[in-house]
């Protein structure tokens, strides 16, 4: 993905029309090589790990633990086998529904995948 700056994009319609086109026909040559090749070429970006992200994961995890063990030490929820049991009851519940949802949002077995994938076969 590029980007370009509006200083560098024609002034008139016809200019911006011809850049458009341009820009679709290098984007279908590169497209011709990945489906050749299998790879987009041999230039690798570094992406890198956005310091931020680390930040806000962590942030949100201390709170929400400090918060649970708050709750437990405060209800003693803990303290009877009946308690401990719908812990752990409430914990499979969420563990087995955020597995189904991981399961649903995978690109490998959404529709538009198995499409390319059969299309892929037949040619």
């Amino acid at each position: 993905m590029k980007r370009h700056s509006m200083n560098d994009l024609p002034q008139t319609d016809d200019g911006v029309a011809q850049w458009c086109r341009d820009l679709f026909v290098a984007k279908d040559a590169l497209l011709d090589k990945h489906i050749a090749e299998g790879t987009f070429g041999d230039e690798l970006r570094p992406l890198g790990r956005p310091i931020k992200s680390l930040l806000v994961v962590a942030f949100w995890s201390l709170l929400l633990s400090y918060v649970v063990f708050r709750f437990f030490k405060w209800s003693a929820l803990l303290s009877t086998w009946k308690g401990v049991a719908f812990s752990t009851a409430g914990l499979l519940l969420v563990t087995i529904v955020m597995h189904v949802f991981i399961l649903f949002s995978q690109s490998e077995r959404s529709s538009m995948a198995k499409a390319a994938r059969r299309q892929t076969h037949r040619d």
